[in-house]
C-alpha cells in the first residue's frame, strides 16, 4: 500500500476516480462535495467522479433514502454539489435535498468541477449523463447495456436529440471482451484510447 502511494504521489499522468460509481444515496451532500474537492486538490486535478443511483433498497433505507426516489434525489445532490463547488455563497432547496447559504471549500483545481462518470445499465444511465454528466461507465453486456457496438451509435443519436455534442461524453468500457477490456471509446469510427484507472474521460 505505501508503495502504490508514493507512486501515485509522484506520477503526473495517472488519473484516479471513484469506481465502481459511487452510491450517493448513502452520502451526505455537503460532506461529499468536500471530500471531492479535497481529493481534487491532492491528485492536482487528476480526480474522476464516479457516481450511481444504485440498487440494494435494504442498504438505502438504512441511511435514510427512499429506494422508490433514489433517482430524483441523486439529480438533486448533483445539482447541489454543483452549486457548492461553483458559488461563492452556495444554497440549493430542491425536494429532496436543501441547505441555506453556506461558505464553500475547499476550493476545486478542475474547473469548473472534477468530470462526472454516471455509471450503470446503458438505457438509464445513458439518460442521467447526458443530461448532468460528462462520461458514462455502462454495466456488464450481462446487466442489460449491450455490446460497445451496440449503443455506441445510440448513445451518439440520444445526445445529439438531447442538444448535446456527442464528443463531450467520455465512455469507459469495462468487463468486456479481452479486445475491448481496458479501453475508453469516444465515439463510433474513433480509435480507441487507453483508459484511466477508474472512469476515465479524454479530453474533446
Amino acid at each position: 500500500m505505501r508503495r502504490r502511494n508514493r507512486q501515485h504521489c509522484s506520477s503526473t499522468c495517472l488519473a484516479g476516480g471513484s469506481g465502481p460509481p459511487i452510491n450517493n444515496q448513502a452520502r451526505d451532500t455537503i460532506q461529499t462535495a468536500k471530500l471531492v474537492a479535497s481529493l481534487d486538490q491532492v491528485s492536482k486535478g487528476r480526480f474522476l467522479f464516479g457516481i450511481g443511483c444504485g440498487w440494494n433498497a435494504e442498504e438505502m433505507e438504512d441511511h435514510g433514502t427512499v429506494y422508490e426516489t433514489r433517482t430524483k434525489k441523486m439529480r438533486g445532490q448533483i445539482e447541489a454539489m454543483k452549486e457548492i463547488w461553483t458559488k461563492d455563497k452556495p444554497e440549493y432547496h430542491g425536494e429532496i435535498v436543501s441547505f441555506a447559504s453556506m461558505m464553500p471549500g475547499p476550493s476545486l483545481w478542475q474547473k469548473p468541477h472534477p468530470p462526472l462518470i454516471v455509471g450503470g445499465a446503458f438505457r438509464l444511465a445513458a439518460r442521467r449523463a447526458i443530461r448532468y454528466g460528462d462520461g458514462l461507465l455502462p454495466a456488464a453486456p450481462s446487466a442489460g447495456s449491450g455490446s460497445p457496438e451496440e449503443f455506441m451509435p445510440r448513445l451518439r443519436q440520444m445526445a445529439e436529440q438531447a442538444g448535446r455534442d456527442p464528443q463531450s461524453l467520455s465512455v469507459t468500457l469495462g468487463g468486456g471482451p479481452r479486445k475491448t477490456a481496458g479501453t475508453t471509446a469516444r465515439s463510433p469510427g474513433l480509435p480507441p484510447q487507453p483508459a484511466r484507472w477508474g472512469a476515465s474521460r479524454q479530453s474533446g
